[in-house]
């Protein structure tokens, strides 16, 4: 566990896991990926894909973000609403933090997350599309001034604050990842994933974003999605299917970062 300080000054831990003898030298391809919201904690737990990508000689980085709950409800409320740029904030500092040590470089550094981690993943890169190699949002929340009116959304409001509210409303326009993309921006390779029957996180938000996106794009970098049919949010989702999706996933950002895969 290392600690590092975001744009405010407040500290923020991050856990970091590679193999032993890793050397410093900005080389080594790193997997950043966080959530940041609704109190949800992360903390370090076994993973199969973390496993395989430590093994191919990846670092797997975990920040604990504002907005989870990892330090009490202070913590979670300093990443909500109108401060829901803090957790963004915590993120952008993880990543240069990872690059300042020696961890990795721009060009090797993927991040992911699903759901209101996809939301961050959206926001991150249009706000720093020149920290990223690579960009994994899954089922990610994307339009953050209609997310109130498809099925449950109603009930982040708590959270995210609702574009009815007219100081909200700025404050979400100011962030959300559909409507901040930046026509002719280059963007790094991106692959969206969703999954046709979710009815948490509506695929509409990715199939905007990701159709918004391909048509902005100015740079060389793929900008694609995946849609996973007859599947939700994740929950309960079949193991052939997981393993489909982390091999299309995986195989995307070996690619992207240079990575030969050891079989």
């Amino acid at each position: 566990q290392v600690w590092f300080k975001s744009k405010d000054g407040t500290s923020i831990p991050m856990f970091v896991t590679h193999r032993k003898g890793l050397t410093l030298d900005g080389t080594n391809p790193t997997y950043l990926t966080g959530y940041g919201g609704f109190r949800i904690s992360l903390t370090p737990g076994f993973s199969t894909t973390a496993a395989l990508w430590i093994e191919n000689g990846g670092v797997f980085a975990i920040p604990n973000l504002r907005g989870g709950g990892e330090f009490g409800e202070a913590w979670h409320d300093a990443g909500t609403k109108e401060r829901k740029q803090n957790v963004f904030d915590d993120f952008i500092g993880a990543a240069e933090y990872l690059i300042a040590e020696g961890y990795t470089s721009p060009e090797k550094l993927a991040i992911a997350g699903g759901s209101n981690g996809g939301l961050l993943m959206g926001a991150v890169v249009n706000q720093r599309p020149d920290l990223f190699k690579v960009v994994l949002p899954a089922v990610g929340v994307m339009d953050m001034l209609r997310f109130h009116k498809f099925t449950i959304g109603s009930a982040w409001i708590h959270d995210y604050g609702c574009s009815d509210d007219e100081s909200q409303f700025k404050a979400l326009y100011a962030y959300s990842p559909l409507h901040n993309i930046k026509k002719g921006g280059n963007y790094p390779a991106i692959l969206v994933t969703t999954g046709d029957h979710d009815d948490r996180v509506v695929p509409g938000h990715s199939f905007k974003y990701a159709a918004t996106l391909q048509a902005a794009q100015a740079g060389t970098a793929p900008v694609l999605i995946r849609i996973a049919t007859k599947a939700g949010h994740g929950a309960g989702k079949p193991v052939s299917k997981v393993i489909e999706e982390q091999a299309d996933v995986f195989a995307f950002v070996m690619q992207h970062l240079g990575v030969t895969p050891k079989y």
